[in-house]
């Protein structure tokens, strides 16, 4: 099973919605480790590593985001493998 990280930039209205506390449950969920990060320009970063289906599974919710959010963009890259403890929000 190859693990993989990503580096993802949400944008939309993903701040003050709890969009950070759903993406780090969800990640949890889907068995990654990893955070989620506020950025000053109203975006939110993700990092996530796992598994690549793990990964994909993610990146497919947040193409969605919480119902309290509104997801207009997302993007990512792959990135090396770095380790992480858990799933942090930032």
């Amino acid at each position: 099973m190859t693990q993989i990280c990503v580096k993802a930039l949400v944008t939309g209205m993903v701040q003050g919605v709890g969009f950070r506390f759903h993406t780090a449950h969800e990640g949890l969920k889907c068995g990654l480790t990893g955070y989620a990060k506020n950025l000053p320009d109203g975006s939110v970063e993700v990092m996530a590593c796992g598994s690549e289906e793990q990964v994909k599974q993610l990146l497919s919710w947040l193409k969605i985001g919480p119902r309290t959010s509104r997801v207009d963009s997302l993007s990512w890259e792959q990135i090396d493998w770095r380790h992480y403890d858990g799933f942090e929000i930032m």
